[in-house]
């Protein structure tokens, strides 16, 4: 990897935004940012992402970069539960299917039937096209005209690879997070790929620190490039996330990262407490090492439960701590049903708080109790670091303090994303962190409350 990069530049699609970003070496700060919604067409075929849309974002902010401030390699991440589908010419087959898609039961019934063991994948069986393995079933099965014209299956992340260099690969942070298709202790494709007829299908396994080629002459000139610019494999967005952490920290540690999802990793444990019924899972960092994971779509739920009030000043969500606690005024889970450590459980309030302030600070105890549920199913060790937006949210990271009785540190960065699709392209981390002094008094009590609400029957079966 080379150390000589001055800005690399990164492209970050989420399942909710994407961006592109260059980030200065020299600090790991983003010093351009550009941002657009990832939005999902519903038309035909099926529903999913408007990847020509992104693509002309992605040129036109590298072209803005090009000129300002400038950039020397470039790196990427996005979410996982993707894959593009290549014909002979290297162009999609079909469009990049939206992993929420739900699909028909005789879909679902047959997939049930292929998919390989958790002991096997430690990849959970999941809604919708969570596992990739039953995107790819739903497309073979129910689109087989378009599906016949497939020749290459690639991540996500590398589609943009392959759209900057001309050079198809697959990568295992992708392959690894509950896809169905990978094997994270045998380090190799799982019986599935064979199963639905892909093994010829599937590009190259590479590293994500690999780099694939250089931008091709054409996207060059359109951008404006005045010099060759290499392009790195990429990484799956929660494992760039944790990487930066990976680096130069020794395990045992846990890793909370934050976003629309809040995934919990565990480094240098062991997978023997998963349960597959209550999403956890083993997902695959970036040097292909297995790490026991879990997770819940935390920012969704946020959004879900709090979007609607007005403003409210972490002083007054601090204030109104005492009476949610004292009255056990709480949200129970799940706001998006299907995934999470309570996947069937259906999501309402006891003692809804009646003003902004107090349901604020509720739903920041919530997540702290999901986050705390996590981090015991995969018997996490060592200190937390928290990363994203919840790095921020004074009850949230107070909560998991109280509530697991260990060191928690606050990551200043909000977009390890980025930071780690640098590290990919040779950049060291510089780790800004914040050690959480506060507690809050009664909150085991509360959990406590809070357990014994939740239904017995959370799980899948």
């Amino acid at each position: 990897m080379s150390q000589s990069f001055e800005r690399i530049a990164v492209i970050d699609i989420g399942k909710t935004n994407a961006k592109v970003v260059v980030v200065d070496t020299a600090t790991g700060t983003e010093i351009a940012v550009r941002k657009t919604a990832n939005a999902v067409v519903s038309g035909s075929p099926y529903p999913h992402f408007d990847t020509d849309r992104l693509w002309s974002f992605i040129l036109q902010s590298l072209s803005d970069y090009a000129r300002q401030p400038g950039f020397d390699a470039l790196s990427i991440t996005t979410h996982g539960a993707s894959a593009a589908l290549l014909d002979e010419t290297g162009a999609l087959a079909m469009p990049v299917l939206d992993y929420e898609h739900l699909y028909p039961a005789e879909v679902i019934s047959t997939y049930d039937a292929l998919h390989p063991d958790f002991s096997d994948t430690f990849s959970p069986r999941l809604t919708g096209g969570l596992n990739l393995g039953a995107q790819l079933h739903y497309q073979r099965t129910c689109f087989p005209a378009g599906f016949s014209r497939v020749r290459t299956i690639i991540t996500y992340p590398q589609y943009w690879a392959l759209r900057l260099t001309g050079v198809a690969a697959n990568e295992k942070t992708s392959l690894g997070c509950h896809t169905d298709l990978w094997l994270p202790f045998s380090d190799g494709f799982s019986p599935l790929v064979e199963k639905l007829g892909l093994s010829e299908k599937m590009a190259l396994v590479r590293s994500a620190f690999d780099v694939l080629g250089e931008i091709r002459a054409d996207v060059a000139r359109q951008i404006g490039l005045s010099k060759p610019v290499p392009v790195y494999c990429g990484i799956h967005d929660s494992n760039a996330s944790l990487l930066p952490h990976l680096v130069d920290r020794k395990e045992p540690c846990t890793v909370v990262s934050t976003g629309t999802w809040v995934i919990c990793f565990a480094p240098g444990g062991q997978p023997s407490k998963l349960d597959p019924a209550r999403d956890t899972l083993v997902n695959v960092d970036a040097f292909g090492t297995p790490v026991p994971s879990a997770r819940y779509m935390g920012g969704r739920e946020w959004e879900l439960t709090t979007s609607h009030l007005p403003p409210t000043s972490p002083e007054a969500e601090w204030a109104a701590l005492d009476a949610v606690i004292a009255y056990q005024k709480m949200l129970l889970p799940s706001a998006v049903k299907g995934s999470g450590p309570f996947p069937m459980a259906q999501g309402k309030w006891i003692a809804e708080p009646d003003d902004a302030a107090g349901c604020r600070a509720a739903a920041s105890l919530y997540q702290a109790l999901m986050t705390a549920t996590c981090l015991e199913m995969i018997d996490s060790k060592g200190e937390i670091i928290v990363e994203g937006p919840f790095a921020t949210n004074q009850i949230f990271l107070a909560g998991i303090r109280s509530l697991t009785k260990r060191t928690v540190l606050a990551s200043a960065s909000q977009t390890g994303t980025a930071l780690g699709a640098a590290i990919l392209a040779g950049m060291r981390p510089e780790h800004s962190m914040r050690r959480i002094e506060q507690s809050i008094p009664y909150l085991i009590e509360y959990a406590e409350a809070w357990r014994s609400r939740i239904p017995l029957t959370y799980s899948h079966g």
